[in-house]
């Protein structure tokens, strides 16, 4: 019995550093003209170039993990540390105007959707440069779906293309939906959030926001939804000519299994996947209850599914 306990000992720690010795972690900076940004590169060591994916994180502060200040999940780290368990590289990075990354932007309003294509479109010939890669293959959560999809069009530089969460509609039909679910019983306060969705969506910039909205509505924010909100996910996927794959999980309470139906459809270059019981923050999760969704959005030790990661592995290395 002793003698097995002290193999078993003796087999873990090999194991332990055989695991820390296979992974390189580097950190990365993107210089740009306002800032730096920051980045994570994640990479196994096999001794040959290997592909490498480029994740984009969702809307609002969230960081190069999938958090928030309030919200820590580690979602994308996981995945791109189950991305590089298949043999698979990543690049994760707080986009500008977060963590990081916060000093990158000068002032808020001078924010666009646009800044943020670009910057994924820096990254991508950042990677380029990269000998230890074989390709470069775009991996977009949430609203990063749609910032990847227009950065990856015309690039002959990126390989594949997958969408995870992604909206499948216009980003102000997307907010009327959400919202209009949350303030159902609060009629005057939807009709007055509809009424700043439409404005905006017509490119006008307007003052006076009710206080209740001016999380959403503020006058520095809005030429950022103005930008965002002109963008149809279905329009923008149809001028991709690289392969692609759209992930949706059926337990998302926030993007719809028919968001990525749509987009699917959009393009006969897509392949889809619906996986069982995940959600937004890709995490296992059986029903749509938001008393059962919250753990899974601040609980950092709940895992994501692997469908997730066997799915974008397999897509990525042609399987």
């Amino acid at each position: 019995m002793k003698k097995h306990l002290i193999l078993s000992i003796l087999l873990g720690a090999f194991m332990q550093g055989f695991s820390q010795n296979a992974i390189t972690e580097d950190a990365i900076t993107l210089k740009t003209p306002t800032g730096d940004i920051y980045g994570t590169l994640l990479i196994p060591n096999l001794g040959n170039p290997v592909p490498v994916v480029l994740i984009i994180a969702g809307s609002g502060p969230t960081d190069r993990n999938g958090n928030q200040p309030a919200m820590k999940n580690n979602s994308l780290k996981m995945l791109a540390e189950g991305l590089c368990s298949n043999g698979i590289a990543s690049l994760r990075f707080d986009k500008r105007g977060i963590a990081q990354s916060k000093a990158a932007v000068r002032s808020e309003s001078e924010l666009s959707f646009e800044t943020y294509i670009q910057d994924v479109r820096s990254w991508v010939d950042l990677l380029k440069k990269d000998s230890r890669f074989s390709s470069i293959n775009i991996v977009g959560h949430s609203e990063g779906s749609l910032i990847g999809m227009i950065a990856a069009e015309g690039n002959p530089n990126v390989a594949k293309y997958v969408s995870v969460a992604g909206i499948g509609v216009p980003m102000d039909q997307t907010l009327k939906e959400q919202l209009g679910r949350q303030l159902v019983a609060h009629s005057e306060l939807k009709d007055t959030c509809f009424s700043y969705i439409d404005r905006l969506k017509r490119g006008e910039k307007f003052g006076n926001v009710d206080p209740n909205l001016l999380a959403l509505f503020r006058p520095s924010v809005q030429p950022y939804l103005i930008s965002a909100f002109k963008y149809n996910p279905q329009e923008e996927i149809k001028k991709l000519t690289i392969p692609i794959l759209i992930l949706q999980g059926n337990a998302d309470i926030q993007v719809n299994v028919a968001d990525a139906d749509l987009l699917a459809a959009a393009n006969a270059n897509a392949k889809k996947l619906i996986i069982e019981n995940m959600n937004h923050v890709l995490k296992n999760c059986s029903g749509k209850d938001l008393t059962e969704q919250m753990p899974t959005y601040t609980d950092p030790d709940i895992p994501i599914r692997e469908k997730l990661v066997e799915g974008i592995a397999a897509f990525v290395k042609g399987k």
